[in-house]
């Protein structure tokens, strides 16, 4: 599992207050992801949204210097990368920046470390408190595993909890649907949700487990 996929476990709220002497702020300018559109296709008949199974090309570089630390075109045979948006699987500032976006749009966006790796930075790769540089394009939207609709397209006994077997016969609809079947990237987002969502352990996601990100009401 590539290294954007094992940081967070659940989105973090984003607005911060800070206390300057008596003077009360909300999040400033340097808190939040920049966004400097690059391209956008005339034909844009859906946009991305929290829950949405994205697949994307991005390479990552260190801001101030502009060393480049990730390229999804290097890794996994340069295959675009699956996840679903909005949850987690990747930085909070990647997931912001890969909102409301078209297919084949592309996106240079800057992420400051409060939204990146933060203190703690990434192994030797990126450094403590360390502003990222993205460059992004989108290449398909699917519905993703955390919609209604969804949820009831996976049920296939109607009995409101979800299986692996579900889940993953769901999945496997969708990849082949967009034609591009990767069954690494497939088996990685089925164990995501599951640990992410199977809270009480029982090997089956609830309706009200599968609602944790609040994206939509059951």
């Amino acid at each position: 599992m590539h290294l954007f996929l094992t940081f967070l476990l659940f989105p973090q709220a984003f607005v911060l207050l800070i206390v300057l002497g008596q003077e009360q702020k909300t999040e400033n300018e340097e808190e939040k992801v920049k966004i400097e559109v690059v391209h956008v296709p005339s034909d844009c008949d859906q946009k991305s949204k929290r829950g949405d199974l994205v697949n994307a090309h991005y390479d990552g570089y260190l801001a101030h210097n502009m060393t480049k630390f990730y390229c999804s075109r290097s890794e996994m045979h340069g295959h675009p990368k699956w996840f679903v948006l909005g949850v987690g699987q990747v930085i909070k500032g990647l997931d912001i920046a890969l909102m409301d976006m078209c297919r084949g749009e592309k996106r240079k966006v800057t992420i400051p470390p409060s939204l990146a790796y933060g203190e703690l930075g990434y192994e030797d790769k990126i450094p403590p408190n360390a502003t990222l540089f993205f460059e992004i394009e989108l290449y398909a939207i699917s519905q993703g595993p955390r919609s209604v609709e969804a949820f009831q397209k996976m049920d296939l006994d109607n009995d409101k909890h979800l299986s692996k077997e579900e889940i993953n016969h769901y999945l496997t609809e969708e990849f082949k649907r967009d034609g591009k079947e990767d069954p690494t990237k497939q088996s990685m987002i089925l164990t995501d949700i599951f640990h992410k969502n199977d809270r009480d352990g029982d090997g089956f996601i609830s309706a009200r487990e599968y609602n944790v990100y609040r994206h939509d009401e059951l």
